[in-house]
């Protein structure tokens, strides 16, 4: 840190994104990406807009918006626009997470809910999950803060159903509630059919993982038109163009070819329930997932050996140092042959490890 950086930070512990290390061809099983391309469809509509970059794109995304509020059965008026799903969870807590108000998350979950909560000075109430990382309802109704859940849950992969999310909507009238659907495109149900009942719900999706576009960096959120309106106030008090040209091209396009992703999805998720199975095999515990990853850990290898075992032959996973989740790991859904290398690596570490 130099002598320069505002005070304000001088504590801050930033997010650590999953690493993308260069020294070798790894199998990247570590950051949610999709194991496919985007649509071909996608690549032309990139390329048809490269000679346009000497203008700005459009503010407001007006196609793209009248995209999405087609394809989720709502108004242009209910979908914001972000420069992928970090961006609008910031303009989340900017927004709407002021010290009265603060904000609750679970204790294991995205990295980056407590990161923002740090960086706006906010009054976070950070709430445990109960056994077998399971997120109770109860916990989150009448606490008299805004909230955001991540269903599914990262890194744990479980959901919540919608009668609970309804039920923490019902008793926090006065306060947001942001759900995380970042997964939601792999099994889950989506609280979308919540909306006309709960002007205070705000949902947040990406298009880095279902439609294979983490490289394009687009979020967008569906919540009630006052909501959408203060999310625009601040967006225009910062970065008035924050999804660029080429990103809206290839998102318009995704959205147009909704069926390539749709198959892709169900390949994921065939891919996700072999995995479970020949890990069950081998001995390890995985929790129930409806995301393009699970949560696993063998009671033969800790989750840190675990890692960097994998990680010397080859293929990145995910692991932390959190005691309550120390001995996981978070495995990316691939390809069937990118598992089956997995797999084999696993077999090997166990074989050693006797």
């Amino acid at each position: 840190m130099s002598r320069y950086m505002s005070s304000r930070f001088a504590d801050l512990e930033a997010y650590v994104p999953g690493e993308q290390p260069q020294d070798m061809q790894y199998v990247k099983l570590n950051t949610n990406e999709s194991p496919f391309p985007p649509a071909p469809a996608v690549t032309e509509a990139v390329k048809a807009e490269i000679d346009r970059l000497n203008l700005y794109p459009d503010p407001e995304g007006k196609v793209l918006r009248q995209k999405l509020a087609e394809l989720y059965g709502v108004k242009t008026e209910n979908i914001f626009l972000a420069n992928g799903s970090d961006e609008l969870l910031s303009f989340f807590f900017m927004t709407f997470c002021d010290r009265e108000r603060g904000v609750a998350f679970p204790a294991v979950s995205y990295g980056f809910y407590p990161v923002y909560a740090d960086l706006y000075g906010l009054d976070a109430q950070i709430i445990p999950l109960r056994e077998n990382f399971r997120l109770a309802a109860e916990d989150y109704c009448g606490i008299g803060k805004n909230i955001v859940i991540a269903n599914p849950n990262a890194p744990t992969g479980r959901t919540i159903p919608l009668s609970d999310i309804e039920k923490i909507l019902r008793s926090n009238p006065d306060h947001v509630v942001m759900i995380d659907e970042a997964y939601i495109d792999f099994g889950g149900e989506s609280c979308l059919p919540l909306l006309p009942k709960y002007d205070n719900l705000l949902i947040c999706q990406t298009f880095s993982k279902f439609r294979s576009l983490a490289g394009g960096r687009l979020g967008f959120a569906i919540g009630s038109p006052g909501l959408i309106e203060d999310l625009d106030t601040i967006k225009y008090s910062t970065n008035s163009y924050n999804v660029n040209r080429l990103t809206m091209a290839a998102a318009v396009a995704a959205i147009d070819n909704n069926g390539y992703y749709v198959a892709n999805s169900r390949t994921i998720q065939a891919n996700r329930a072999y995995t479970v199975a020949e890990l069950s095999k081998l001995g390890f515990e995985t929790l129930p997932s409806m995301a393009n990853f699970i949560f696993t850990h063998s009671p033969k290898v800790d989750g840190g050996t675990l890692y960097q075992e994998l990680k010397a032959r080859g293929v990145l996973v995910r692991h932390w140092d959190k005691p309550e989740i120390t001995g996981w790991c978070r495995v990316t859904i691939g390809s069937r042959e990118q598992m089956d290398i997995f797999l084999e690596k696993v077999r090997e570490i166990l074989e050693e490890a006797g």
